[in-house]
């Protein structure tokens, strides 16, 4: 249930950029193209962070900043060591990147992106992810990799949609998260099938009542380690050729997951992930409608209460915002999310976005769904790296009950 990818970038920096790229756009172009040997078309000027980096300390871009036909860098690399937010952690020291490559030098190939993290909060937490999507020559195979550590005190919230935030419990524990994949392509269709293998370890758990009553986590079956081991059944179709910033693709993920007491699971009980996501290139700009749909189940058998359905939870993080992470779990989730994506400055460096989303969990003991929980927001985007159109994500989010707060990351949300 907890495993959270902090990717939160600094404030003051997201400020410096705004505040600089407020001048930027025409300006900062024509000079560009004055100082370059490579004659830019305005409407074909992008510019990222290194651009406004040289602009603010009256460097020269490269010759062939604006040349069409140089080619690109075998590696782009984005990263920014900063102080960092979000409502789990508080105030964070940040240092987040990632790195972007094509392997091989044919053009099908697509984009192979690793994304890591290391962060220090407030609150004492030590969060470490690693995460990579590696696609081989050709696209023959997709690798997809998710390493994670974290020393990690937080709060748990109890089970299904009729919790309160004064219910709230002091929880602590130390994780450790491998899942790695190997899915192939499936004759010429864009469809891959692959295994993986799946260990979800947590140990030293605590938690703290704060009113002295019998919690959910106790009444659901509490144990001071716990661990989830399987080998899953992969399916992949994606259309995607940059998933650091899709547009106008599709992307669907089926992962059903044995986890079994003969590989060192704790309990037998099955795992269900379902993502389905679509990208819309809106007319002739680079607008683009993205839409969501995020499921996760788990049955025929008892789960670990941390590796339960939460917010906040999936992969990168970003189910549910509007919402602390954690703030709800279930034996099983239904969500889904939309999001419009706009350029705001003609040169590609700030954007933004509109987003609204909705999660439900079934209750516990029970087994329905009977509350929908929304959230809406927006934010924006600011270029890290234009080559491989890295973004800095910063939103703002509102949900039910005053829920409300920053959610920054490296990257698209979805």
């Amino acid at each position: 249930m907890h495993k959270i990818t902090l990717r939160t970038l600094c404030i003051p920096l997201c400020f410096l950029l705004a505040k600089a790229a407020a001048q930027s756009d025409t300006a900062t172009a024509n000079r560009f193209r004055r100082d370059s040997l490579a004659a830019c078309a305005k409407e074909q000027y992008q510019m990222d962070a290194a651009d406004l980096y040289r602009r603010i300390f009256h460097i020269k871009p490269p010759a062939d900043e604006c040349d069409s036909t140089k080619q690109a860098k075998k590696v782009q690399l984005a990263g920014v060591p900063a102080f960092g937010y979000s409502m789990a952690t508080g105030l964070a020291g940040v240092f987040s990147g990632n790195a972007a490559f094509h392997i091989g030098r044919n053009r099908i190939t697509k984009l192979s992106v690793i994304d890591a993290s290391i962060a220090y909060t407030q609150r004492s937490q030590i969060i470490l992810p690693v995460l990579s999507n590696i696609w081989t020559s050709r696209n023959k195979f997709n690798l997809l990799g998710e390493l994670r550590y974290y020393n990690y005190p937080s709060a748990t919230y109890g089970l299904g949609s009729h919790t309160t935030e004064e219910n709230a419990d002091d929880l602590s524990y130390n994780y450790l998260l491998f899942h790695e994949a190997v899915l192939r392509h499936i004759g010429e269709s864009r469809f891959y099938a692959g295994l993986a293998y799946n260990l979800n370890y947590h140990w030293n758990i605590s938690e703290t009542s704060n009113d002295g009553i019998v919690t959910d986590f106790q009444r659901y079956g509490f144990s001071k380690r716990s661990i989830s081991s399987g080998i899953s059944v992969n399916a992949l179709y994606d259309t995607r050729k940059n998933t650091i910033n899709p547009s106008q693709a599709a992307y669907a993920s089926i992962s059903l997951c044995p986890n079994l007491r003969a590989l060192g699971s704790d309990n037998n009980y099955l795992n269900l992930l379902i993502d389905l996501r679509k990208y819309i290139k809106i007319g002739k700009s680079d607008n683009v409608l993205a839409l969501w749909s995020y499921n996760w189940f788990t049955f025929n058998g008892h789960a670990p209460y941390l590796d339960l359905p939460s917010t906040g939870w999936d992969a990168y993080a970003n189910v549910g915002r509007g919402y602390i992470q954690g703030r709800y779990a279930g034996k099983n989730l239904i969500y889904a999310e939309a999001e419009y994506r706009f350029g705001i400055l003609r040169n590609g460096l700030i954007g933004g976005v509109v987003f609204a989303n909705a999660q439900s969990y079934t209750e516990w003991p029970g087994n329905r769904f009977e509350v929908i929980l929304p959230a809406v927001g927006t934010g924006l985007r600011i270029k890290l790296n234009k080559d491989s159109k890295t973004n800095v994500s910063i939103d703002y989010g509102f949900g039910l009950h005053g829920s409300n707060g920053i959610f920054i990351n490296l990257g698209e949300v979805f």
